[in-house]
């Protein structure tokens, strides 16, 4: 199917999903960076700070790994993987603009999380984590882990929309 095209359902135009997926992107890079950049300033590290009683706290720390602190002893890798990851991302939705509104969320989620972590692998040599959730153990995050996991959300359901259109339209 042409790009320029939309069919049923699709949403917006492919222009609009470029832009929608861009626009996602960058936004969620600024509210990331400035979050470390809060947390950096304000919270000590590893110190832990109340912010959702029994739900969410607050804890400075660095990872020099990627998710649960893997290849932790390798930043230089990640920082390049997250460069290749971001820059792929970017020249993707340029020259394929994502084919419906779930997979441009997916691509801009997607890019502003690798972008994100890769700024902080960069620029400080690990990623600045500082949210955790409680009581359960569970690794401490960030906005940009967070946008990784919603674009993993949106590629499921991106993947699963046409599967139950094509169902429901073949029910009498």
């Amino acid at each position: 199917m042409n790009s320029s095209t939309a069919s049923p359902g699709q949403g917006p135009g492919p222009k609009r999903r470029k832009l929608l997926a861009l626009l996602l992107a960058t936004l969620l890079l600024l509210f990331d960076q400035f979050s470390k950049a809060w947390a950096l300033s304000r919270l000590p590290a590893g110190e832990v700070h109340p912010f959702l009683p029994g739900l969410l706290q607050l804890r400075r720390v660095s990872n020099t790994g990627a998710a649960w602190s893997l290849l932790s002893s390798h930043p230089q890798l990640l920082g390049w993987i997250s460069l290749l990851v971001s820059l792929g991302l970017l020249l993707w939705i340029l020259r394929e603009p994502p084919t419906d509104r779930w997979q441009a969320l997916a691509f801009g989620f997607l890019l502003g999380g690798a972008a994100g972590n890769g700024l902080d692998r960069w620029r400080l040599g690990a990623v600045v984590d500082f949210l955790e959730f409680m009581p359960i153990s569970f690794p401490i995050f960030n906005i940009a882990d967070i946008a990784i996991n919603l674009a993993v959300a949106c590629f499921a359901i991106h993947l699963l929309a046409p599967q139950r259109r094509s169902r429901g339209s073949s029910n009498p």
